[in-house]
């Protein structure tokens, strides 16, 4: 027996003016309802609380014997419900393509269906249920009829506009469910996915018919009106939001029992339908109850002669009604619902939240009908919804079960803030102690982490610790670095946080949690002695435990703590390795990371900080995954390029010097030796920027660096300058530009150039000692110069190194045919003397 509410759906009811006897009825359009009676149909308008006024009549050719209204344009499906069904001893149930295997063939007839419509027509097994008597007990064939076979769609329209009408027409089926019904019980399936069994329904008493809407199952017995509850609007939800059952959103399950909200009394109901919200009632006595009076005027009657006698007359002497019961609006009913629950509201139980789980899916089914909706109607069901949520929020706080974590996305649906949810508690102490329900406490939680851009009072900041410190006092320290308890008292944190201290709770957060809460009451003696009782590597461990303590969200942008602007000044290097550690740790992101240092410096989105350069070189030394080394390369390089071209020394001392970084990682690799000798020729070198410049060279001497990916970037690093000409000549070097780089460094440099061909032409490129080299020099030294003298002792060495390389015959074809021979005989007589020497 399911659960009966004293609820009261139904509103005004109506009589239809029918000239005949209904034997067919159905509502349709927006405002009509037919009504068939052997070959005639007569049409009413129904148009809200009015009289039910006549509109047209006609005749059929045949007695009508089923009725159906479809929209133009809209195709009209077709359900039958004959011999699917054999009585036999053993019951079954078949789902889906299962259903095939029931034996039951089914073939498709179309009458006066055009050709080209024909091709749309098809069908699809949903499901097979074979039903059985208990045998048991005598049972009458009536007991195990079927009736009332209907498929309900429930279709996802487009949003509204101002006015109350859909944007777009098109209706896109959302879900669909599947009702029939025995005597005494019904079943209700969902079919658009998968099949599914929603809801039995076990009536009280013999049914007749049955209509099923979106909101209500509606059933008539012969002396009642009876409404259930349906579980249509919860299973197209889920349909509808991939965000339904998370943190974000929740809905009564689909399992959830249901009810019965009202059961009328209506004597003689024979048949019943519905549309929008109207349902249509014929109601007939029964022949045998109607009494007839005789006797005659004219003369006293006898006892026996005025007796009522009971006949049964003609068929059209019965008495029938055809009636329009108008069912109450949605939000009427949902406020009914609302105060029926109140008698739960101090009680921990069930059935407040089973009434209010069915006052919120009447609510959300009425929303889901959005083109059965008034101007301004949507509006109120939408208050409604959000009211709904915010009762089923307070029943799930205070309950302390394994659905408690419903308080959260109910609590989030209200659109209640987290002040006003905390208005709504009882802070009343019972017995001298203080209780917490877990669904309160995990609601409570969950908001401090999502950084709502809600600040709490202080004296709501200082019931939230309070409730903490009584229900989960390890969560403490965290629920303090929340943004929304910016305005806890500094004193009361502190007193909370030396209870735990106490208490045995210590922790390398809790010790943070108390730094940082020293610099708020500028207790800095405090603070540094937090801060020395643990290594920096356990402090890092611990701002990975809470990123808040040094990293805050207000409004969507990036918040800097005080303790965060404090390190900064006292610490950088502890402040880099915990942002680092939070990176790695996935706690912050990379765009993330660099708006914090941008934020914490006070530079705008174009300048970067020497800090934030700090952490791209921790980052690379960290070695991260190579799919982000070489946008770390490209960051730094273009710092590292600008602050050069600009002659920009740093705007603080660098954490990591460039041998720094060279010892700690391999991707900053040994600058080459000819490097040195280049940049030792200029005298008049900036102090402040060579770090940037060693660092620049080191990282394209590293094995790791795409060069080609910079070359674009060396505009503004002019080769004038003997440090932009050490960079252009590394990167041609790295791209095997060898020819180039010598003809540059022997017109800028020549002191560099045999450094640069004993490093860089070895192996396959030892023939540019004697192709290209020396032929170079012969030709300078011929020119003299003021460089003749560099030349000079350039060609010796080289003429040492070509002498060991080469044969004589092959030492002699290299040698310049004008040049002094005294000069080249001692390099001749070197090569020639070789073999023996080996």
């Amino acid at each position: 027996m399911v659960q009966l509410y004293n609820l009261h759906p139904f509103g005004s009811q109506q009589v239809v003016p029918c000239k005949l006897e209904p034997e067919r009825f159905c509502g349709g359009g927006r405002d009509a309802l037919f009504v068939a009676a052997g070959c005639k149909v007569e049409a009413f308008t129904v148009a809200g609380q009015e009289l039910c006024q006549p509109r047209c009549a006609f005749s059929t050719l045949g007695r009508v014997l089923r009725l159906a209204y479809s929209e133009a344009g809209i195709s009209n499906e077709i359900s039958q419900l004959e011999s699917d069904f054999v009585i036999c001893q053993k019951p079954l149930e078949l789902l889906g393509e299962k259903s095939e295997q029931s034996g039951l063939s089914v073939t498709l007839e179309s009458t006066g269906l055009a050709d080209d419509k024909r091709k749309y027509s098809h069908f699809q097994h949903l499901l097979y249920r074979r039903f059985a008597p208990d045998i048991s007990s005598y049972v009458l064939s009536d007991d195990i009829k079927l009736h009332s076979l209907q498929l309900l769609p429930i279709y996802q329209t487009g949003p509204l506009t101002s006015d109350g009408k859909n944007l777009s027409q098109q209706r896109e089926l959302l879900s669909l469910f599947c009702f029939f019904s025995l005597p005494h019980v019904g079943y209700l399936y969902m079919v658009v996915k998968s099949v599914e069994l929603m809801s039995v329904y076990q009536y009280p008493e013999k049914s007749q018919q049955a209509v099923l809407t979106p909101q209500f199952l509606h059933v008539i017995t012969s002396n009642n009106l009876q409404c259930f509850t349906v579980r249509c609007s919860a299973a197209a939800a889920r349909e509808e939001d991939p965000y339904m059952d998370t943190t974000l959103k929740a809905c009564p399950p689909v399992s959830m029992d249901v009810c019965a909200l009202r059961i009328q009394l209506f004597i003689g109901l024979k048949a019943i339908c519905h549309f929008k919200n109207h349902i249509i009632l014929l109601t007939k006595a029964d022949p045998e109850t109607i009494p007839e009076r005789r006797g005659s005027p004219k003369r006293l009657l006898s006892r026996k002669d005025a007796s009522v006698k009971i006949k049964i007359p003609p068929v059209a002497e019965a008495g029938w009604n055809l009636y329009i019961v108008n069912t109450i609006s949605p939000v009427q009913l949902y406020k009914e619902m609302i105060d029926y629950s109140n008698t739960y509201k101090t009680a921990k139980t069930q059935s407040c939240i089973h009434l209010l789980s069915e006052a919120h899916l009447l609510v959300r089914a009425a929303l889901m009908d959005a083109s059965q909706l008034e101007p301004g109607e949507k509006a109120e069901l939408l208050e409604a919804f959000k009211e709904s949520c915010g009762h089923l929020g307070d029943c799930y706080s205070r309950l302390d079960s394994q659905h408690s974590h419903l308080t959260l996305p109910y609590y989030k649906m209200s659109g209640l803030s987290m002040a006003e949810v905390l208005g709504r508690m009882d802070w009343t102490v019972e017995d001298g102690l203080q209780k917490y329900e877990k669904g309160l406490i995990f609601y409570i939680n969950h908001s401090l982490y999502e950084n709502l851009d809600e600040e709490l009072s202080e004296e709501l900041a200082a019931k939230v610790v309070q409730m903490f410190y009584v229900a989960e006092p390890k969560q403490v320290p965290h629920i303090l670095c929340s943004p929304s308890m910016k305005n806890i008292n500094p004193l009361t944190a502190m007193s909370y946080l030396r209870k735990l201290d106490t208490s045995g709770f210590s922790s390398i957060l809790l010790t943070l949690t108390k730094a940082a809460v020293a610099l708020k009451m500028g207790d800095l003696d405090m603070h540094r002695n937090e801060m020395k009782s643990h290594s920096e590597l356990k402090l890092v461990c611990g701002f990975i435990l809470e990123p808040r303590l040094l990293i805050q969200q207000k409004k969507g942008q990036i918040v800097p703590t005080e303790l965060a602007l404090y390190l900064k000044e006292t610490q950088p290097g502890l402040l880099v390795a915990s942002v680092l550690g939070l990176q790695k740790n996935n706690k912050i992101g990379i765009e993330e990371a660099d708006s914090f240092f941008k934020v914490l410096c006070a530079k705008d989105e174009d300048t970067i900080p020497q800090l934030l350069v700090d952490f791209w070189e921790a980052q690379i030394v960290a070695c991260l995954p190579d799919v982000l080394l070489q946008e770390l390369f490209f960051k730094l390089t273009s710092q590292y390029i600008w602050r050069l071209s600009k002659r920009q020394p740093p705007d603080t001392t660098p954490l990591r010097t460039s041998e720094d970084l060279i010892n700690a990682c391999s991707h900053y690799g040994l600058i080459y030796p000819w490097v040195h000798v280049l940049i030792s020729s200029d005298s008049l070198a900036d102090k402040n920027y060579t770090e940037d410049l060693s660092k620049l060279q080191s990282l394209i001497c590293g094995p790791s660096f795409d060069i080609a990916s910079i070359i674009p970037f060396l505009e503004p690093l002019s080769e004038d300058t003997i440090a932009g000409l050490s960079v252009h000549v590394l990167c041609r070097t790295r791209l095997k530009e060898y020819e180039q780089c010598i003809d540059i460094l022997l017109e800028r440099c020549p002191e560099a150039v045999i450094p640069y061909a004993n490093h860089e032409l070895k192996e396959e490129n030892r023939t540019l000692w004697w192709k290209k080299l020396l032929p170079e020099l012969c030709q300078r030294i011929k020119c003299g110069g003021e460089k003749y003298q560099l030349y000079l002792s350039s060609l010796k060495e080289t003429l040492s190194i070509v002498a060991v390389e080469l044969e004589l015959k092959d030492f002699m074809n290299v040698l310049p045919e004008d040049g002094t021979a005294a000069f080249f005989l001692p390099y001749l007589l070197y090569c020639s003397r070789k073999k023996s020497l080996t």
